[in-house]
């Protein structure tokens, strides 16, 4: 195992890492931005070095900075979190001609999977069902033209490096396609650096659900079950839940052995999910479509690691150090049911718009069962340059019922106040509230029909 790790990341997700190495016995070296300088992550590392002012791109997407501060430290190791360079195969092979090894995929595996196309194109290979599509990017908005006729209406626009559900654009109507293909690739140039997208035939109403996989050097794979991730804005999750309400076991198995059949046929080490569109439509017998493959652990890990006992950062570090993973696929058990809920300084009445401020008032939940990933504490300001997500409650329950009632008592005990402050935290309680919800296995548009989102 590594002696010393470096995580290039900050709030919730640097602290969950913290806390895991601590149990391994590694040592840590937090990197931390100007205004990031009395985090709770900071102080819980054993080292920390300051690697820039506020701006992303001068702190925390700083390669030089990073890969210096984990030289000066003597860190063997970065673990990147999710978000920044998570998902970057340049920072991952710059990690490895300094010497460092980079805590996720190998970096032609991580590009590989992060061109939306490519990844398309090698999970055909490995027998995946894919929706109606391209698995090269579309170069003009004739061609696009061409393809969307052949695949029907509606169609989703898709940047190949996109991800975090930005670089998408779905087109309902012929004539608005041209300049939503044009718009979709100068955004995509903009925001990921390349410009190329393709196009797939888009599921109105579907089911979102991903499959967390683990993988090593040495043939092991496994996955860990499905999390439903249908609750969402504008391809943004809001909430998540494990295992999908609903699905027949035969589904469930489906889907996880073709989420290992195509992390194996891209060669993936390390933690991973692999993401499904389910049909709704009981007719079609829960069709599925793989949609894409993230190369990171993902925002809404814990709940996996609640009905499973599996601890993926953990899993995560062992598989970088060269060793194998600790279970295998009959290891795997599935019990009762967690649900999380992504607590945002936003405000859905104004379109979800960011509220930084200063909380006056921090005061988590606590309880059986109930687990509360954040880095705030009272005094803590939610700052202007980064993602405006607080914290996730995660909640666990020996079934569906329990475990939506303990999360919005969670929810009731949540205070979290301040000057213009603003949370999700109303919504989620009238999202767990609603009885469609309750049923449990709505669909993406779910948001937009009952809460106008």
């Amino acid at each position: 195992m590594f002696d010393k790790v470096l995580i290039a990341n900050r709030g919730e997700i640097a602290l969950r890492i913290i806390r895991t190495c601590r149990d391994l016995g590694v040592r840590t070296v937090a990197v931390y931005s100007t205004p990031d300088a009395d985090a709770r992550f900071v102080h819980a590392a054993d080292e920390a070095v300051h690697i820039g002012p506020g701006a992303p791109t001068r702190s925390y997407l700083n390669i030089p900075n990073i890969i210096g501060a984990a030289l000066r430290t003597g860190a063997q190791a970065i673990h990147p979190g999710y978000g920044f360079l998570s998902e970057d195969p340049y920072f991952a092979e710059i990690c490895a001609d300094a010497g460092i090894t980079f805590i996720g995929p190998p970096p032609d595996v991580m590009e590989n999977v992060g061109d939306k196309a490519t990844a398309r194109r090698l999970m055909t290979a490995a027998g995946l069902p894919l929706l109606p599509g391209t698995t090269e990017p579309v170069d003009s908005a004739e061609a696009a033209e061409e393809i969307a006729r052949e695949i029907g209406y509606p169609v989703i626009i898709k940047a190949a490096a996109g991800g975090g559900g930005r670089g998408i654009t779905v087109v309902h109507r012929p004539e608005d396609l041209k300049e939503a293909y044009v718009t979709t690739r100068a955004g995509a140039q903009a925001v990921f650096k390349n410009s190329a997208v393709y196009l797939e035939r888009y599921l109105p109403v579907a089911r979102h659900i991903e499959i967390q996989v683990l993988c090593d050097d040495f043939g092991g794979a496994v996955h860990l079950g499905e999390r439903d991730c249908s609750v969402q804005r504008r391809h943004q999750k809001l909430v998540e839940e494990s295992p999908a309400p609903g699905l027949p076991p035969k589904v469930r198995e489906q889907l996880g052995a073709a989420a290992v059949a195509g992390a194996r046929a891209v060669g993936y080490r390390g933690a991973g999910t692999v993401e499904f569109l389910l049909e709704t439509d009981p007719a079609t017998d829960h069709a599925f479509w793989f949609m894409e493959m993230n190369a990171r652990i993902q925002v809404e890990h814990p709940v996996t690691e609640l009905v499973t006992g599996v601890d993926l950062i953990a899993e995560q570090l062992r598989v970088a150090a060269g060793r194998p993973l600790t279970v295998r696929q009959e290891d795997i058990e599935i019990r009762g049911h967690a649900l999380e809920c992504r607590i945002n300084a936003e405000d859905p009445d104004r379109g979800f718009a960011p509220t930084p401020g200063l909380l006056e008032n921090y005061r988590a939940p606590g309880g059986p069962w109930v687990r509360v990933d954040t880095d705030y504490v009272p005094g803590s300001r939610v700052s202007p340059y980064y993602d405006s997500m607080i914290g996730k409650l995660i909640v666990w329950g020996p079934d569906r019922a329990t475990a939506l009632d303990r999360t919005l008592r969670a929810l009731e005990e949540f205070d979290v106040s301040g000057p213009g402050v603003r949370t999700t935290i109303p919504l989620h309680q009238e999202i767990l509230r609603h009885p469609e919800f309750r049923r449990g296995g709505v669909p993406t548009d779910f948001l937009s029909r009952h809460f106008s989102l």
